[in-house]
């Protein structure tokens, strides 16, 4: 195996325009905010591009998905709409992300077209798009085997394989899905491998469907002064430029920089930031480097206190004033991060560093912390009455300032006049009257219901749910497991079928959409097996995992202590047109995590799903939804 260790290769492009990407690429890159390569990106990129087979070793959040992504577009013939390229993806969250990714590089490439397909989703409209033709597809592997096995999905003239996350796949009992696929596909193809980890089951593959790869290890530089204290905020409830405006108004701070991807959302946020009195200005790589000197000189003099920048322009940026970070956009991966909240905590200073991410984000924000291998605290942005006590206390300590300034004789002077002429005023009253003229417009207090509104909504549901739980776990309290804010299920699938902890871990997470955090103990008994998952399951969760096949075998799962239904099929055949599918694992596996977190995003997979046409008793002159 052929040996190109990241450190010894040539010197790595330092922007994008260096990599013999095609023009319409470029753009997309630009338009995203995309400045120059990220290491795995200068090293990958050119290997790919040169047809070479790839062996990569790199963490989740190291830019790799536009390592593999963007030289397999350049490759893409877009005339011939069938499948040139094919990524396989542990998860079907993963595998949403990468197609997206492909959108977005392709955004410049009329025509082009991206499949993700996974458990989970229905067939028919997965076969409507397959039928259309894409260019690339992504799927988890064992969706794009049963589709291949269907003949649904024909990769004759397929011309690039990826396997992103092959340690995952492997974890999760999908590596004898992936060497299926890997066997059926034609023997001129380039194939790229990309894994966190080398376990032996990988290095073996590699040797043996890799032809004489470019071997690329990249090692996240993970080094974060441990004076920054970092925290996350998890966007819902609020706008993010809400969250931004309650969080720069309570915060105890000095100077900030917040982070942005694109050069128009630093000129955008800055301008609203502006309109809410705050000293902000944008910085950019189309700002002229004269005025983007000025700028930085500004914040250096406290002229002003914010800036809103993308990643490039702030390298090597040194202002000991910064006292905060804030990633209003996630970077695109995690040296960025790193190099972002080194910006605070200068000279020996404390800092802070806040995060802001999507749910759909939430891999990065893990990422993260296992490349800085330090935590990152949870946060909720100020309440409407957290502001109007941060407001209330700096307007009392500006009357403070002025009392102790000792300058009030001609004011004295002129209140005792005014007081002669009008001798019914009360003393307060003026006082009063005076402080309303010094604050002006600007409201002393926050408006509760402007500012709560989403909050509380959010709240009422969280309530409504919180009900619903209730009944449910009063109705389920036999279903016990272990494990805090765990149940034990049932699932009519055992040793006798030849399953094995990683089928049944990897059937409930691409298949129901599950996580594999979200999965607790599996215990194999000879006819059935015993599950942990999360408390108070959302029912469409549940009646998806009742139609979910394991080993040949239909799960038919239910709580410990409940009668499993009826199987239709005693002999334990697969329906026309399943297919057995059949994995190595560990013998057990254990996952956990805290039981709000678990019940939070199953509701909020089960609430994105969407919803079955009527409710009540179905009409048997229907027919049933595909």
């Amino acid at each position: 195996m052929t040996s190109t260790p990241a450190d010894s290769a040539p010197a790595p492009a330092q922007r994008f325009d260096q990599l013999d990407l095609i023009a319409p690429l470029l753009m997309a890159l630009d338009q995203v905010g995309y400045e120059s390569p990220s290491p795995i990106q200068a090293a990958t990129i050119p290997e790919l591009l040169s047809g070479r087979d790839l062996l990569g070793q790199a963490q989740t959040g190291t830019g790799k998905t536009a390592a593999f992504a963007l030289p397999v577009l350049s490759r893409i013939d877009v005339s011939r709409r069938k499948p040139q390229a094919l990524v396989l993806a542990p998860t079907r969250e993963l595998a949403i992300q990468v197609a997206e990714a492909f959108e977005r590089y392709a955004n410049f490439m009329p025509g082009f077209k991206v499949l993700p397909i996974y458990g989970g989703q229905g067939y028919k409209g997965q076969l409507d798009e397959l039928r259309r033709g894409a260019h690339v597809i992504v799927g988890t592997p064992g969706r794009v085997m049963d589709h291949m096995r269907r003949k649904t999905l024909v990769l004759d003239e397929l011309r690039h394989l990826v396997l992103d996350e092959a340690d995952e796949m492997l974890r999760m009992g999908f590596i004898d899905d992936v060497e299926w696929i890997l066997q059926q596909l034609p023997t001129q193809r380039q194939v790229a491998l990309f894994s966190a980890t080398m376990p032996t089951a990988i290095k073996r593959i590699a040797q043996q469907y890799l032809n004489e790869p470019a071997e690329i290890r990249i090692q996240a530089k993970t080094a974060t002064a441990e004076n920054i204290a970092q925290r996350y905020w998890l966007a819902k409830g609020m706008s993010k430029q809400e969250a931004l405006a309650r969080i720069l108004e309570v915060e105890e701070r000095d100077a900030s920089i917040i982070f942005v991807r694109t050069k128009t959302a630093t000129v955008e946020l800055a301008e609203a930031l502006q309109g809410q009195g705050h000293a902000a200005a944008p910085l950019n790589g189309d700002i002229p480097q004269s005025q983007r000197e000025r700028t930085v000189d500004a914040l250096k003099a406290g002229k002003l206190d914010i800036l809103v920048a993308t990643d490039v322009v702030a390298r090597g940026l040194d202002v000991e004033r910064i006292s905060h970070v804030i990633n209003y956009d996630v970077p695109y991966d995690t040296e960025a991060y790193v190099h972002r909240i080194g910006r605070t905590g200068r000279a020996g200073r404390s800092g802070e560093a806040i995060l802001f991410i999507t749910p759909r984000e939430k891999r990065m924000l893990y990422a993260i912390e296992r490349a800085t291998r330090q935590k990152i605290t949870a946060m909720t942005p100020p309440s409407p009455e957290a502001i109007s006590e941060r407001r209330i206390a700096k307007f009392q300590q500006r009357i403070s300032d002025v009392l102790s300034a000792g300058k009030l004789a001609p004011y004295r002077s002129l209140i005792e006049d005014f007081q002669k002429q009008h001798p019914d005023a009360d003393g307060l009253d003026i006082a009063a009257a005076l402080a309303c003229l010094a604050q002006g417009d600007s409201p002393l207090f926050a408006p509760p219901k402007k500012l709560a509104s989403t909050a509380s909504s959010e709240t009422e549901s969280s309530a409504k749910r919180k009900d619903k739980d209730k009944g449910r776990k009063d109705t389920h309290r036999v279903a016990t497991s272990d494990e805090p804010d765990m149940e034990r299920f049932r699932i009519e699938v055992g040793r006798q079928h030849g399953v094995q902890p990683g089928n049944i871990v990897g059937a409930l997470a691409n298949e129901a959409g599950l996580d594999a955090e979200h999965i607790g103990r599996v215990k194999i008994f000879d006819d059935h097996s015993l599950v942990d998952l999360p408390e108070g399951m959302p029912k469409p969760i549940f009646k998806q995992l009742q139609r979910v096949w394991v080993s040949g075998q239909q799960l038919k799962i239910s709580r410990v202590g409940e009668s499993p239904e009826p199987r239709r099929n005693t002999s334990g055949e697969l329906p026309p047109g399943k297919l057995p599918r059949k994995r190595k694992a560990p013998s057990e596996h254990r996952k956990s995590a805290p039981g709000d977190t678990k019940r939070k995003s199953l509701k909020a997979k089960a609430a994105s799903r969407p919803a079955k046409p009527g409710k009540g008793k179905p009409n048997k002159n229907k027919p049933k939804p595909q």
